[in-house]
């Protein structure tokens, strides 16, 4: 059975949810398409000949760009030497990106073709539960540098995603549970059905196979495609998108991304949870809540107390941040999300105390 969850928007594009759905994919770059640009991981190159060998028996000119794995792909040094293939290649306005792997390889994927010649068309096929889920929709692209993640990027809308479930049966099991992060993150600001999904079966929720397994995904998927059709350019109901990740994006970067992006949204979620309760915004039973089910599914509660003055640095650089004051997200309750702005620094290490501890 295949789904389609629609993003509304000025560019509306469809979600196709399905095992085996690959052979939808010409269907989503179109009839006037000719040269396509395969971006995938360097060292996942099968993942990426299934999606080549659809496009060449459609008839289109197949480039396939490996890149690094994971973040390290997310830099303008790498975004140069895809825009460096396309001009080898001959990408022109007509033609078209597709992104195939993980969140990191779609940010790039996207950011490259909003770029060039100010934008192609991209199809993202994301193979990781966090891909579909969550970096794939949205439009979103981005690239990061020194100072943190995703500073540099573009909306974008793709023309299409195309998650194919078949593909997440050969995800390593500490990579699927992480992308749980966000599927949770989804029941907390919006859906609470999906953590009662969770708690109803966690060991389920940790397999591909589970029997919630597509509940949860295409849940958390129109959670994202109902915000995003609302506000692509972030300038307002989108941002509860970011619940738990101003901690998440510091720790990442105080582990030179070496931990997961979902294991550390996990802890920023305890953290946002924490800040929510201190800041008299909810009460301890969010608190417990969020770590009862996180611990459920295997995911990080704490992290360093030492870590706290290099973290509070990297905070202070956030896409959410205007000017000198400092936004967070959090909840006065189960998807009931409110802003707080400027907090004192006492409460915000008040807060982070709680989830050392």
């Amino acid at each position: 059975m295949t789904s389609r969850i629609r993003v509304k928007g000025e560019r509306p594009y469809d979600v196709v949810v399905g095992a085996g759905v690959l052979g939808e994919l010409p269907g989503l770059l179109g009839d006037d398409v000719r040269t396509v640009a395969v971006v995938h991981p360097a060292s996942l190159p099968e993942i990426s000949r299934p999606v080549c060998g659809v496009l060449e028996a459609a008839g289109h000119t197949v480039v396939a760009l490996p890149v690094p794995d994971g973040e390290r792909a997310k830099s303008v040094e790498v975004a140069a030497e895809l825009w460096s293939a396309f001009g080898r290649y001959g990408v022109t306005r007509s033609d078209a990106v597709v992104g195939v792997g993980g969140g990191a390889t779609t940010d790039l994927a996207g950011f490259v073709a909003a770029t060039w010649l100010r934008g192609v068309k991209v199809v993202q096929v994301p193979t990781t539960l966090l891909g579909m889920v969550d970096a794939a929709v949205g439009g979103k692209t981005g690239i990061n540098t020194p100072e943190g993640k995703n500073l540099v990027g573009m909306f974008h809308p793709p023309a299409g995603v195309l998650c194919d479930l078949a593909t997440l049966v050969s995800v390593p099991r500490d990579d699927y549970v992480a992308g749980l992060a966000e599927i949770i993150k989804g029941g907390f600001i919006a859906d609470p059905t999906i953590l009662l999904l969770v708690e109803d079966d966690p060991e389920g929720a940790r397999v591909p196979e589970g029997r919630h397994t597509r509940a949860l995904i295409e849940r958390k998927i129109q959670i994202k495609a109902d915000v995003v059709g609302a506000d692509l350019r972030e300038s307002g109901v989108r941002e509860i998108l970011n619940y738990g990740h101003t901690l998440a994006h510091a720790i990442e970067r105080v582990e030179s991304y070496h931990m997961r992006h979902g294991e550390a949204v996990a802890i920023g979620m305890v953290y946002a949870a924490e800040l929510s309760r201190l800041s008299g915004h909810a009460g301890l039973g969010l608190v417990e809540r969020t770590r009862s089910i996180l611990t459920s599914v295997g995911l990080p509660t704490a992290y360093r107390l030492e870590a706290w003055p290099e973290l509070r640095e990297h905070m202070r650089v956030d896409k959410k941040n205007r000017g000198a004051s400092q936004r967070f997200v959090v909840l006065d309750d189960i998807g009931k999300v409110a802003r707080l702005e400027d907090p004192p620094e006492e409460l915000l290490e008040a807060a982070y105390r709680e989830v050392a501890r």
